[in-house]
């Protein structure tokens, strides 16, 4: 079968992706730079660096954007994402979310997320979608769980920025994905706003593992997680956040003090 991979006897059962040896080079400028980490199945991990760290070319590359030249990117221990389209990565069970919201601004909350969940059926069986009473119920978990109950017949353009970002995580929620790759959710938002979205990312992390690439670190810390430090396209330092604040080399190239 197309995207499996032999690697899969050196992986950790419990791991839902495993990065090992991978760059990337672009005109020259290597991107990626022997990148390895693994994330663990139902963890939340925070990524952080400096402007030009990779965490964007990291985020391409594990979703299909972009091909590495060299090294492996595993997912559920035996898939070889490397060798995978865009489409077919976002069906296997990864989403991810930018950090410019993208909803229908013209339609209800309730109608986003209903057309997220249609999104995964074709276009035949699209023109002729009814909702169920479970997929109701679905969408009604959903709402609850991004806290847009009392919005469900906002119109979404009416949403705060905040709120549009928890519409549109709501709307990967629909489609079940087992990893969550969420980009600079805090940006632009309210303090308040910012640390609901730090308790609603830890709430989804007991059903998925989320990989969070954030600058803030007031909601960094928040999230209680564990952290991995790039530069250069390589991991600098990982632990918890306390451990990667107080690693020296990380001060040097990245917190500045």
């Amino acid at each position: 079968m197309q995207g499996i991979s032999n690697s899969s006897s050196v992986i950790v059962q419990d791991t839902i992706l495993y990065v090992d040896g991978v760059s990337k080079s672009f005109d020259g400028f290597k991107a990626i730079n022997d990148l390895s980490f693994t994330i663990k199945a139902g963890e939340l991990r925070a990524i952080i660096g400096p402007n030009g760290a990779g965490k964007t070319t990291m985020m391409d590359i594990i979703t299909g954007k972009t091909r590495p030249d060299t090294g492996d990117v595993i997912f559920r221990g035996n898939i070889d994402l490397t060798t995978l389209d865009e489409a077919l990565i976002a069906n296997l069970g990864i989403g991810r979310k930018f950090q410019k919201p993208t909803v229908f601004d013209d339609q209800t909350v309730f109608e986003n997320l209903e057309l997220a969940l249609a999104g995964k059926r074709k276009v035949f069986e699209s023109l002729f979608f009814k909702l169920s009473a479970q997929e109701a119920d679905k969408i009604d978990s959903v709402l609850g769980k991004i806290a847009l109950e009392d919005r469900r017949d906002w119109m979404a353009g009416n949403l705060s920025h905040g709120q549009k970002q928890w519409l549109e995580i709501g709307m990967l929620l629909m489609q079940e994905p087992d990893l969550l790759l969420v980009d600079e959710p805090a940006a632009g938002m309210t303090d308040a706003e910012t640390m609901q979205t730090a308790e609603l990312l830890k709430e989804i992390a007991k059903d998925h593992s989320v990989i969070v690439v954030e600058h803030d670190m007031d909601f960094v810390k928040a999230l209680e997680s564990r952290v991995t430090v790039l530069h250069e396209g390589h991991v600098l330092a990982e632990g918890s956040l306390e451990t990667v604040q107080n690693n020296q080399k990380v001060i040097e190239v990245y917190l500045g003090r």
